[in-house]
């Protein structure tokens, strides 16, 4: 590249740096004011004939800023342009994509569109328009009509397929519509397909390559912590990882049994694996229903991380309210009684049941892993954390997912063993509080 940019500047020896910018006159200033100065080489729209632009990157790359970059360039260059701004959810479409540190509304060098939030909607000056979308309702991208796309996350999309085919088809208008997908890669049918299409461009970085933009301690302790396992070089490196040798779970097979809603219920149960500390461990917290027609559906994730023991247990109490749960069931291998004080501090009037673990979690989740194999157990949305941690679990003892500990995935686990098995490791006190 010939151009100058920031990155080319800052690779100067110091005095020809400062010779350079001695030299810039006023035009050369004018330009110091527009994305194309600051942004990175390997930020740079792909040449060729393209028709989905997809920037597969680790977390921190600056994926977000590109796609806000890209739809506010085009929405100038092209007046009366319709764009669909698609996220996981309408909430994280507008408080990412548009209000977001790196959205649309906080662009340092582009016009700031008119925001609507009832109307989801964000209008330019030359009558350019963006409306917000929620893969979680792929139904409503049916029938809107569009020149450009920006779909975010498409790795956690709830309906990804369906959402990523409907909004495809919509995108049909001006002389070369265009999409551009930014995501954390997740080994999920979608991103699959994607990287095999033809007429898919694809960006690929690191977290460290936006080092100059990121804080050394964030780099220093994410590097401690996951560089070389799996989980770093997917959510840092950015890399498409397949499901693990010898996962209990499979992307795809979670993926065949997700389900749009739940059968009538019979019962709720809440699950939940106390964090061993408050220093980053989560505390598991699952909501799961078995239905009149005697399969059980994973219906919330209402997990909290870095929470102390009256936090996560008022979070707990209100997961009970939220579902009208019937039981909770608590593991309490971190501290016995304590598990059931903190409910009770908590005001939970219902019963819990404790439960100890006497096997190490692979193994208790085996069972459970084969009720999904039998088609007995449905998520009724994406729950991208707990279903990172699930494909992590692998038979004969290990785990390969995020953090250190499956928390999610054991809370999970606890609740379909009391609605589904009938039985847990050791039979437990139940007590009404």
């Amino acid at each position: 590249m010939t151009q100058l940019n920031a990155q080319a500047l800052m690779a100067m020896p110091y005095e020809q740096m400062v010779a350079c910018i001695k030299s810039w006159n006023r035009h050369t200033m004018e330009e110091t004011r527009r994305w194309c100065f600051w942004r990175r080489n390997d930020q740079f729209e792909p040449q060729g004939d393209w028709r989905t632009w997809l920037v597969m990157a680790g977390r921190g790359y600056g994926k977000t800023r590109m796609g806000a970059e890209w739809v506010s360039a085009l929405a100038a260059a092209y007046p009366g342009a319709r764009f669909a701004l698609v996220g996981a959810t309408l909430n994280e479409a507008r408080q990412v994509m548009v209000e977001g540190e790196s959205g649309l509304l906080a662009l340092p060098f582009a016009e700031r569109p008119e925001w609507e939030p009832s109307l989801r909607r964000l209008t330019w000056r030359n009558g350019a328009t963006a409306t917000l979308f929620s893969a979680a309702e792929p139904e409503s991208l049916r029938g809107p009509q569009h020149d450009f796309a920006w779909a975010d996350e498409i790795a956690k999309w709830p309906n990804g397929i369906k959402a990523w085919d409907n909004l495809m088809l919509g995108l049909r208008l001006g002389q070369h519509p265009r999409i551009m997908a930014t995501t954390t890669p997740r080994p999920v049918p979608l991103l699959r397909r994607l990287v095999l299409e033809k007429g898919v461009a694809i960006t690929r970085g690191r977290t460290a390559d936006n080092d100059m933009h990121l804080p050394p301690e964030y780099l220093a302790s994410v590097r401690a912590a996951y560089e070389g396992t799996r989980w770093g070089r997917q959510e840092l490196d950015g890399e498409l990882i397949e499901d693990a040798a010898g996962a209990l779970w499979s992307r795809d097979l979670i993926e065949r049994q997700r389900v749009s809603y739940a059968a009538d219920l019979k019962r709720i149960v809440i699950g939940v694996d106390p964090p061993v500390s408050e220093n980053g461990d989560a505390c598991g917290i699952v909501a799961v229903g078995i239905g009149e027609d005697k399969k059980a559906y994973v219906l919330a994730d209402h997990s909290i991380a870095g929470a102390s023991p009256e936090r996560w247990a008022r979070a707990v109490a209100a997961a009970v309210d939220l579902w009208q749960a019937d039981r909770v069931v608590a593991e309490d291998n971190q501290g016995g009684n304590m598990v059931e004080t903190v409910l009770r501090a908590a005001d939970l009037a219902m019963p819990i049941k404790r439960v100890h673990a006497s096997r190490n979690k692979s193994v208790r989740a085996e069972p459970i892993a084969a009720l999904y194999e039998a088609r007995r157990v449905f998520h009724t949305t994406a729950f991208p954390e707990m279903e990172d941690q699930m494909c992590g679990l692998v038979s004969g003892g290990g785990y390969e997912g995020p953090g250190r500990s499956p928390d999610r995935a054991d809370a999970l686990v606890w609740a379909l063993t009391e609605l589904m098995l009938g039985k847990a490791e050791r039979t437990p006190r139940v007590r009404l509080l």
